[in-house]
């Protein structure tokens, strides 16, 4: 049986798998809490479509490939970005649940800018 949880040599995975299981918590606070069902289920599909691109990148067919991945990852991120904002400015999560999560989604927005930086000049 694999262990669930990635490898701790790799950052950018384990980073974003333990976020996607925020976001997961996040989802049933506000199904639970707020009976939101709409904002919830946008940032489930942001939040967890990140660390289920970077985990596709790691069989990508190409550095193009993986390039793309990490490109639509860095998307999603910005994406989830967008609905943790939201869902702060509509008080549907406090200034320490939005901090916290923000802060956890900033580091992974870093490691995938540096990331994507870094093989578009291997491509070279």
């Amino acid at each position: 049986m694999r262990n669930e949880e990635p490898k701790k040599n790799d950052p950018l995975s384990e980073k974003s798998f333990l976020f996607s299981l925020r976001i997961i918590k996040l989802n049933r606070f506000l199904q639970d809490k707020h009976r939101d069902y709409v904002l919830s289920k946008q940032i489930l599909r942001s939040g967890t479509a990140i660390g289920a691109l970077i985990a596709e990148g790691k069989y990508a067919q190409s550095k193009a490939d993986f390039l793309n991945k990490l490109t639509i990852a860095l998307k999603e991120a910005s994406e989830t970005e967008y609905w943790i904002r939201i869902l702060h400015a509509s008080q549907y999560i406090d200034d320490t649940m939005y901090q916290s999560i923000y802060k956890d989604l900033d580091e992974i927005l870093r490691l995938l800018i540096s990331s994507t930086k870094t093989v578009k000049g291997s491509q070279k």
